[in-house]
């Protein structure tokens, strides 16, 4: 006989299987296509309904160079994300949210100057601008690992706006600012977090804004040498920045790094500690983000290694305090990896295989209770085959990389490296300890309507050991962790 917990399961086991899914999928268009984009948003969304059975969490999907206007159109297709919380989902249980979008080239960065007031040939670089999505922040949004939800809490804030714009909620009754606030130790990757929401944003709105543009101010350039100029300077920044607003067409995303620097608290200033010049900045930047809350297409994203610097009042009107704090060991072991296969993709490591953290994980668990032999014979049967020996001593290999990515991972974590210290480790280890890089010949591609073009440099021999790598990798955190003693004295 059933109980009431096996009918709870059992619904509960029914209704996952007959709820539909969102899955957001991103279609990365190649520069020279020629095809309109609700072609290939269609195109791909017949692709993936018809030749797929399940979709895996996240995938780059293969198989659509098949189709010949997708071969010609695009580059790549990602399931990014979804609230599914399975690995994977039957086709029918997805409710495909398709984004197509073709990246501007890396160098799309443009100056924004404005004058100081004293004179016409005095003029400061306020801001940089980058059109949206860009080439060189491809990648950056899975790159960036944290050990809570930030990526998916700031997301699914941005579509909250979203809704609440679009039902146009009295702002009287319900009020929201668009002010995100990142603090935290350095190196945390806060300011690439905040660009990579933005290359995400100009993909997932897309279909909304036909243009999207990151704004990077630069904080420090809006403090005149003259005095009672540098509220004047902000004021004429934001100036700039309304004027793009007032295009609905385009998506701005503003990003002020650094912000403790234009929002010094004021009750310094009121103490005679800080300039007052510091609160007229303040005061002109907490009047503009006034205005601007109310434009749809505005968000202003801001950083700060100094939080308790930063006037009241601006935090009160960020919707959004996240700490970014420094990665824990599962997170040091993503990024190790993720660096490890990096190199074994360009050839400067050998190929392995590198376990993910949940098989990591596993290794680890099992490590004092399982002793693989690489010669399991048993009294009375067959040694086994050579299949089979190279089977094991592939497992005990990539057991072996998985364990001392951790321990490595461990020993990161108790230094309290930050992200940014990590991803120059290999550089270092690399530079100190392996030596110098394999003699290497140009990589050529051959374009199908063009001359031949070198792509970089590809290596004449096999790249070192990860073995190698992993004991450069171990001395060089060593010597690490001498260096910050020494400097700590």
């Amino acid at each position: 006989m059933q109980t009431e917990q096996d009918f709870a399961m059992s619904a509960s086991v029914a209704e996952s299987q007959s709820t539909v899914w969102p899955i957001h999928i991103e279609v990365r268009v190649a520069q020279n296509a020629t095809s309109r984009f609700d072609t290939i948003r269609h195109a791909v969304h017949a692709y993936l309904t018809s030749s797929l059975s399940h979709i895996y969490l996240p995938s780059t999907i293969q198989g659509w160079e098949d189709v010949p206007l997708l071969a010609s159109s695009i580059e790549k297709i990602v399931a990014a994300e979804s609230p599914c919380p399975t690995a994977s989902l039957p086709i029918e249980q997805t409710a495909l949210q398709i984004h197509v979008y073709q990246p501007t080239d890396s160098d799309a960065f443009e100056e924004l100057t404005s004058g100081s007031g004293r004179g016409e040939d005095e003029q400061i670089m306020a801001a940089s601008v980058c059109e949206l999505p860009s080439m060189s922040w491809e990648g950056l949004w899975e790159s960036l690992i944290y050990s809570d939800d930030i990526k998916s809490k700031l997301l699914d804030y941005i579509y909250a706006t979203v809704v609440f714009s679009d039902a146009d909620v009295d702002f009287n009754v319900v009020s929201w600012n668009r002010v995100v606030l990142l603090h935290g130790p350095p190196g945390t990757g806060k300011t690439s977090l905040c660009r990579a929401l933005a290359q995400k944003l100009s993909i997932r709105l897309s279909h909304r804004y036909s243009h999207a543009r990151l704004l990077e101010i630069n904080s420090h350039s809006l403090f005149s040498r003259w005095f009672s100029e540098s509220g004047k300077l902000v004021q004429k920044l934001f100036s700039s920045i309304t004027e793009m607003v007032e295009d609905e067409e385009t998506f701005v995303i503003v990003l002020i790094d650094e912000v403790e620097s234009l929002t010094a608290a004021r009750a310094g200033a009121m103490a005679g500690t800080e300039p007052s010049d510091a609160l007229r900045v303040v005061n002109a930047l907490l009047t503009q983000l006034d205005k601007l809350k109310h434009r749809k297409n505005c968000l202003v994203m801001s950083t700060s290694n100094l939080a308790t610097a930063i006037d009241s009042a601006f935090v009160d009107r960020a919707d959004i305090v996240q700490y970014v704090d420094l990665p824990p060991r599962e997170a040091i072991y993503e990024i190790l990896r993720g660096c490890l296969i990096e190199l074994v993709k360009k050839g400067i490591i050998s190929d392995v295989e590198v376990p993910s953290l949940p098989q990591a994980q596993i290794f680890e668990r099992t490590a004092q209770f399982s002793n693989l032999s690489l010669d399991p014979t048993v009294p009375g049967q067959s040694p086994p085959s050579a299949s089979q020996t190279e089977r094991l001593q592939s497992r005990e290999r990539s057991k072996s990389i998985a364990l001392r990515l951790l321990k490595l991972a461990q020993k990161c974590r108790d230094q309290e490296m930050s992200g940014r210290s990590l991803r120059r480790l290999p550089v270092l280890a690399h530079a100190r300890y392996i030596g110098t890089l394999p003699s290497a010949l140009p990589r050529v591609s051959v374009r199908p309507n063009g001359p031949t073009k070198s792509s970089g440099y590809e290596p004449r021999s096999a790249g070192a050991a990860v073995e190698t790598w992993l004991d450069a990798m171990e001395r060089v955190v060593e010597s690490q962790a001498t260096e910050r003693a020494r400097l700590h004295q």
